[in-house]
């Protein structure tokens, strides 16, 4: 994962930032360059050929619905966010279930950035196969909420902030792509 740039500004205040992130601490005020953490280099198959001959670490193949998975959320902009459901939706295909499995055993991560998915009722949702944060995690004992916790320091870095509680606190960041 590409390091936080992070410059010191003044006590004023600092307005006209574009994609920048204010944090106000008691003598500076940081404000840290929005980052497109799926930028990054790894080989990615496009071709018919590769797709089938492409197997992941474990030694497993990608599905068809994999694949279609993935190639949509790559099209997903850095400073967004879609839903599990949304992208059923746009591919006509599956189930917001189904849309989980695939990126919880995506291998092309964070390249393919299923950081970017959230629920519908625009919850934070699942990281890693563990759903929720803090008291709202689900999953037994081996759910912490510490890889959605992760989840939400990768959205912030990208821009896209949610409440204590695990909630997207702009609407505006939903974006809502058709395939």
């Amino acid at each position: 994962m590409p390091a936080t740039r992070t410059t010191s500004r003044s006590k004023k205040r600092a307005s006209g930032i574009d994609k920048h992130k204010t944090i106000t601490s008691r003598a500076t005020i940081v404000v840290e360059e929005m980052q497109d953490l799926a930028d990054c280099n790894i080989h990615y198959p496009s071709s018919e050929n590769e797709r089938k001959t492409f197997k992941t670490r474990d030694g497993k193949r990608v599905t068809p619905h994999q694949w279609a998975v993935y190639d949509f959320t790559r099209t997903i902009p850095c400073g967004r966010v879609t839903t599990y459901k949304d992208i059923c939706v746009a591919l006509g295909q599956g189930s917001p279930r189904s849309v989980g499995s695939a990126l919880r055993n995506n291998p092309f991560a964070p390249f393919v950035p299923c950081h970017r998915i959230i629920a519908s009722n625009m919850y934070i949702g699942g990281f890693f196969g563990e759903w929720g944060t803090g008291a709202n995690a689900r999953g037994g004992q081996k759910n912490t909420g510490l890889q959605c916790n992760r989840k939400m320091e990768m959205l912030a870095k990208e821009g896209v902030t949610f409440s204590m509680e695990g909630y997207l606190t702009d609407d505006s960041q939903l974006w809502i792509g058709r395939g």
